[in-house]
């Protein structure tokens, strides 16, 4: 067992984390994904502005100041994070794209933050799905 923030991970949910983050593309995921967790999306709070804050599985590190961006090692800790809620090459099974989707377009039905993707047409929901569609 490891403790990530104030969340403590059991070894297999460890493993399957570091074995989908072997098969994601973390340059891609930096450059193209992680700044959809910053954006503000009419009507929603930003992502990062919940989950550095929470003690869900969706565990990002505290906002850069205004206009910036995560140091390397943040984002390779928002990596981590983010791969334990990926099937890499299936972004229908993946929790990351599930659970903030309106049920109505394939999502499941809990979600705190509200539907941040009404479909599965939102640009960003296709950036994200790209990358875990990419994933070996």
């Amino acid at each position: 067992m490891l403790m990530i923030g104030s969340r403590l991970i059991t070894g297999a949910a460890l493993l399957a984390g570091l074995a989908a983050a072997q098969s994601l593309d973390f340059e891609a995921y930096r450059s193209k994904v992680e700044p959809i967790f910053l954006k503000k999306r009419t009507g929603h709070a930003r992502c990062v502005v919940c989950h550095s804050a929470n003690n869900s599985l969706f565990q990002l590190q505290p906002p850069p100041a205004a206009g910036g961006s995560w140091s390397e090692e943040q984002s390779r800790k928002n990596f981590t994070s983010v791969s334990r809620l990926v099937k890499p090459g299936d972004p229908a099974g993946s929790k990351l794209l599930k659970h903030p989707l309106a049920p109505e377009a394939g999502g499941d039905i809990f979600h705190n933050g509200g539907r941040q993707f009404t479909s599965q047409d939102d640009p960003d929901y296709k950036i994200v799905a790209d990358w875990i569609r990419n994933g070996k």
